[in-house]
């Protein structure tokens, strides 16, 4: 009985997946390039980021009641952006989880996104990093200006999910980036969605998916720390806090 359950629910959603993508992607973005005709850059920059947002959201949406996502902010008086919000990264699902944050944002992210049809597009022109195509140094010089323009910047230092509650190791870039610039560090711990889907799958298996944003390190906490140890101390707090809320080994 539960197979048949998850086999129609599934069914459903990728047909609201489908459906609402082949809606909401082209009206979005013709009602985009309309905005960035009209109106300065930075405004239309703006509108782009929120559209995916939207979008992001849409799918979360779809996703109900059988995988319910909730947003808990462990800082709720923290609203002086921008931060640098480090995350686990357990699914694919990932990414559209952001569209929980209340902030501007872009995402650091690999080759693959910036090849998918029109949403590609719209995510390079957002202002999305593909860490793996340029040099450190013009990571950190477009990082450092969407800082200084008040856009928070979402990371996912294990590189590549791992499918489960282990977290994977944590690379340096983001932290470097992070120490120079003097940023907000936000830790963004993910729970629940390791099955949502699982890695390497497409079917979504019911359950409650939370993002807690953790309290934010700022500069004086971590100014005496190097980038390593600042890795180490971010995916520590973050380990511990997963290992709270689902009491196992992270």
């Amino acid at each position: 009985m539960r197979r048949v359950v998850v086999i129609v629910q599934n069914a459903v959603f990728w047909t609201l997946f489908f459906a609402v993508s082949g809606v909401f992607i082209p009206v979005a973005t013709v009602l985009v390039a309309l905005i960035g005709l009209a109106t300065p850059r930075r405004f239309a920059m703006r509108c782009v980021r929120r559209a995916i947002s939207w979008y992001g959201w849409t799918m979360l949406r779809c996703g109900w009641p059988f995988a319910r996502v909730k947003y808990r902010d462990l800082a709720p008086e923290e609203r002086d952006t921008p931060f640098v919000f480090v995350c686990n990264h357990r699914s694919a699902s990932d990414p559209f989880l952001m569209a929980c944050l209340p902030f501007e944002c872009i995402q650091i992210v690999n080759k693959w996104p910036f090849k998918l049809p029109v949403l590609g597009v719209v995510a390079r022109f957002a202002g999305y990093i593909s860490i793996m195509e340029i040099p450190f140094e013009v990571f950190r010089e477009r990082a450092a200006r969407l800082l200084a323009q008040g856009v928070c910047i979402i990371s996912f230092p294990e590189g590549t999910r791992s499918g489960g509650r282990k977290m994977g190791p944590f690379g340096s870039a983001i932290f470097r980036v992070a120490h120079e610039c003097r940023a907000k560090i936000a830790p963004l711990a993910l729970s629940g969605n390791e099955d949502i889907p699982h890695k390497g799958s497409l079917v979504l298996h019911p359950g409650r998916v939370y993002v807690d944003k953790l309290p934010a390190v700022t500069w004086n906490e971590y100014r005496d720390m190097n980038p390593f140890r600042l890795k180490n101390h971010i995916q520590g707090l973050l380990r511990d806090h997963l290992e709270k809320v689902e009491g196992a080994s992270v």
